[in-house]
């Protein structure tokens, strides 16, 4: 039973992330305008960022923590997390970039959300940057934890408020009408939602495993 009670939602992530995997190929999507078939991009250029939040959100909750308890732990939740966050980061810029290509006719236009998306992604890479410059333990988690903290509400600015007050060619922004039940038909929300959940699943899953990895290197380090 207790193993049943800590793989149930790994077995979840798996099952959904190949649903969507499968199904995001196979049923049938609305036939729009420029769109096409490249709307099933949908399924794996959204997901990429609900996972990658997922994490960062993560990695500011343990940064809290961290500033309170002082364990060197909660640190390395939180950077393990920005890691795979910054994966899913990539994952979600080239998706977007390989839809903008077929949609708008080249991979990068300089979209306001597009640069919007690079200068927020430049703003973590200095996290990791940050925290190979400093080398006295405390110092660093701290430090990171401090600069995280402010790092995450700003990636949200520049994601989701900056490129709404211009105008965008990128759905839901510069008064471009974003994706809603117009576009998304029954079909498409069944395997949308799910890929939400999946990717998200998934995207802890990484932390974990490279959180349980980095644990024992840290231990092997310090006998």
């Amino acid at each position: 039973m207790a193993i049943i009670y800590k793989t149930w939602w790994k077995v979840l992530a798996v099952v959904l992330v190949l649903y969507t995997l499968v199904a995001g190929i196979l049923i049938p999507v609305p036939a729009k305008y420029i769109l096409n078939e490249t709307i099933r991009n949908l399924y794996f250029h959204v997901p990429m960022w609900m996972a990658m939040f997922s994490v960062f959100t993560i990695s500011v909750i343990y940064s809290l923590k961290y500033l309170r308890s002082g364990k060197i732990e909660d640190d390395l939740v939180v950077v393990e997390c920005v890691n795979t966050g910054m994966m899913f980061y990539v994952l979600g810029l080239l998706t977007g970039m390989l839809w903008a290509k077929y949609t708008w006719g080249e991979y990068w236009s300089g979209d306001p959300k597009q640069n919007s998306a690079a200068i927020a992604f430049l703003l973590y890479c200095a996290y990791l940057v940050l925290r190979n410059s400093i080398d006295e333990e405390q110092k660093r988690a701290k430090i990171s934890a401090i600069y995280n903290i402010f790092a995450f509400p700003i990636m949200i600015v520049l994601l989701f408020v900056l490129p709404r007050m211009t105008d965008s060619l990128h759905p839901g922004n510069g008064g471009n009408p974003g994706f809603n039940s117009y576009d998304l038909d029954k079909n498409m929300r069944f395997v949308l939602y799910p890929a939400f959940i999946g990717w998200s699943l998934l995207g802890v899953w990484i932390a974990t495993l490279r959180y349980r990895m980095r644990i024992i290197e840290y231990k092997n380090e310090s006998v």
